[in-house]
C-alpha cells in the first residue's frame, strides 16, 4: 500500500513559478518510477513528466524545457518544478505510482490544484 500527498498548487501569474511535492508513504520508494499528470476541466488526464528510480526523466513534448521532475528518496518526495507558467497549463496535477513488478496496482495523490491566471 502506497500513499500519496500532494501539496504546493495554487493561483499564479503567467510567467510565474510554482514547485509542487508529493511525499509518499512507504519503505521501497526508491525503486518506483514517479510520475506528475494533470487533468483540466473537460479534458482526459495527461502524463506531465515522470521518472525513474534510477533519475532517468521524460516530459511531454509542452511542457519540456519548463518543468523539472525530481525525486528525494531520503525524503520519499517526488517534486515537479514549474517555471514560465502559461494559462494552458491550468489543471488539478495528480502524483502517480504506476503498477510494475515492484507495485501491485497504480496509486494516485488527492490532486492539487494549479491556476495559471493574470
Amino acid at each position: 500500500q502506497v500513499q500519496l500527498v500532494e501539496s504546493g498548487g495554487g493561483l499564479v501569474q503567467p510567467g510565474g513559478s510554482l514547485r509542487l511535492s508529493c511525499a509518499a508513504s512507504g519503505t521501497f520508494f526508491s525503486i518506483y518510477t514517479m510520475g506528475w499528470y494533470r487533468q483540466a476541466p473537460g479534458k482526459q488526464r495527461e502524463l506531465v513528466a515522470a521518472i525513474a528510480s534510477a533519475g532517468t526523466t521524460n516530459y511531454a513534448p509542452s511542457v519540456k524545457g519548463r518543468f523539472t521532475i525530481s525525486r528525494d528518496n531520503a525524503k520519499n518526495t517526488v517534486y515537479l518544478q514549474m517555471n514560465s507558467l502559461k494559462p494552458e497549463d491550468t489543471a488539478v496535477y495528480y502524483c502517480n505510482a504506476p503498477k510494475s513488478v515492484f507495485l501491485p496496482q497504480d496509486y494516485w495523490g488527492q490532486g492539487t490544484q494549479v491556476t495559471v491566471s493574470s
